[in-house]
C-alpha cells in the first residue's frame, strides 16, 4: 500500500473552555486532525505541561488517534488554556492565558524527523507570540523539504500579532490562509489597498506565495493559485459554533492541493468539510463517511488527479 502524503500542524494545543464545556483546541491540533480524517498522515508538534491537563490532551489526542510522538512535556509551564464564549451567531471570543506550554515549544529530535518528510506543514502566527517557541517553529520550518507545502493560517489573536510577525511568516511561507476579518488588517499593516482580490493578490505576489486563500463563513472562500482564482459561494448549514470550521478547510485544501485536483473542485470540497464542522459543537468532530471517502480516494501518493 502506497504512503498517505505527510501532514504536520505546529504550534498550540490547549483546552478551550466552552460554556458547554471543555474541548480540544488549538489550530494546529484541529488540522492534525481533520488531515488524519481525510486520509492523510496528519500529527501535531506542541508542548503541554507536566500536569493533569496535558495528561488529558495525550489521552484524547489518543483517543481521536493523532500520533504523540511530536508532543513535548514541559517540566514547570502549564498545559494551555482558552476562555472561548460564543455569540449568538455562532462566532468564538477568545481570551487566551499566557506563559504555557506551548509558549516553550523547542522542536525536539521527533518533531525535527516530521517536518524533514512532510508534504505540508502548517504553522500560525498566535504560536509565534514568544521567542523561544517563534525560534522553535521556524527552525523546524528551515528543515522541510524545497517542495514542501508552508502554509501560514494566520491567527489574529488579541494582541498577538504585529507586522513584522507577519511579514516574516509570510517570506516563509509558501500558502497563505486568511478569512474575511483578518485580510483587511493585514492588507493595512502591509499597506496594501484594493478590494479583497486585489489584496489577495498582491500578497501573493509580494511574497510569491503559490496559493493564497480567503474564507467568508457562509459565503464560502477565494482561492487564488498560480494566478487561477476559484470563488465558491459557500454549502449551506445551520450553524452551532465556527470553532474548527477554518482549519478545517486548510487541512481539506491543503490535501486536495498535494493531491493535484482541480481548483475549483478543491475549493468545493475544503467548503463542504469545513461548513460540516460548523454544524457541529466544537473544533473536531467525526466527520460522516461521505466526505471522508472522496478524500481518502486520493491522498495517497501516485494517485494524484
Amino acid at each position: 500500500m502506497m504512503d498517505a502524503f505527510r501532514s504536520v500542524g505546529i504550534g498550540e494545543v490547549l483546552w478551550d473552555l466552552l460554556p458547554t464545556g471543555r474541548q480540544l483546541g488549538g489550530a494546529p491540533a484541529n488540522f492534525a486532525y481533520h488531515a488524519r480524517a481525510l486520509g492523510a498522515d496528519g500529527r501535531i508538534i506542541s508542548r503541554v505541561g507536566r500536569d493533569a491537563n496535558g495528561g488529558e490532551i495525550i489521552a484524547r489526542l489518543e483517543q481521536l488517534g493523532i500520533p504523540t510522538d511530536c508532543i513535548e512535556i514541559d517540566p514547570t509551564a502549564p498545559t494551555g488554556t482558552v476562555s472561548v464564549g460564543v455569540s449568538a451567531d455562532g462566532q468564538p471570543h477568545y481570551t487566551i492565558h499566557q506563559n504555557v506550554a506551548w509558549d516553550h515549544l523547542a522542536g525536539e529530535q521527533n518533531a525535527r524527523r516530521a517536518v524533514e518528510s512532510a508534504e505540508a506543514v502548517c504553522f500560525g502566527t498566535l504560536a509565534q507570540r514568544s521567542e523561544t517557541s517563534r525560534n522553535g517553529i521556524r527552525k523546524l520550518l528551515a528543515l522541510t523539504k524545497p517542495n514542501c507545502l508552508r502554509i501560514l493560517d494566520v491567527n489574529l489573536r488579541q494582541q498577538f500579532y504585529s507586522k513584522e510577525l507577519i511579514e516574516q511568516s509570510l517570506e516563509l511561507a509558501t500558502v497563505l490562509k486568511v478569512n474575511d476579518n483578518e485580510l483587511p488588517h493585514i492588507a493595512e499593516l502591509l499597506g496594501i489597498t484594493g478590494d479583497t482580490r486585489t489584496q489577495l493578490a498582491k500578497i501573493a505576489e509580494r511574497f510569491s506565495l503559490r496559493t493564497v486563500a480567503c474564507t467568508r463563513g457562509d459565503r464560502g472562500s477565494l482561492l487564488l493559485h498560480e494566478k487561477n482564482w476559484s470563488d465558491h459561494p459557500g454549502v449551506p448549514t445551520k450553524v452551532s459554533d465556527t470553532i474548527g470550521a477554518g482549519d478545517a478547510f486548510t487541512a481539506a485544501m491543503t490535501l486536495g492541493l498535494l493531491a493535484g485536483w482541480d481548483l475549483d473542485k478543491v475549493n468545493e470540497e475544503a467548503n463542504r468539510v469545513a461548513a460540516y464542522v460548523a454544524s457541529r459543537s466544537g473544533g473536531t468532530p467525526q466527520l460522516p463517511d461521505d466526505l471522508r471517502t472522496r478524500f481518502r480516494q486520493n491522498n495517497l501518493k501516485g494517485t494524484n488527479k
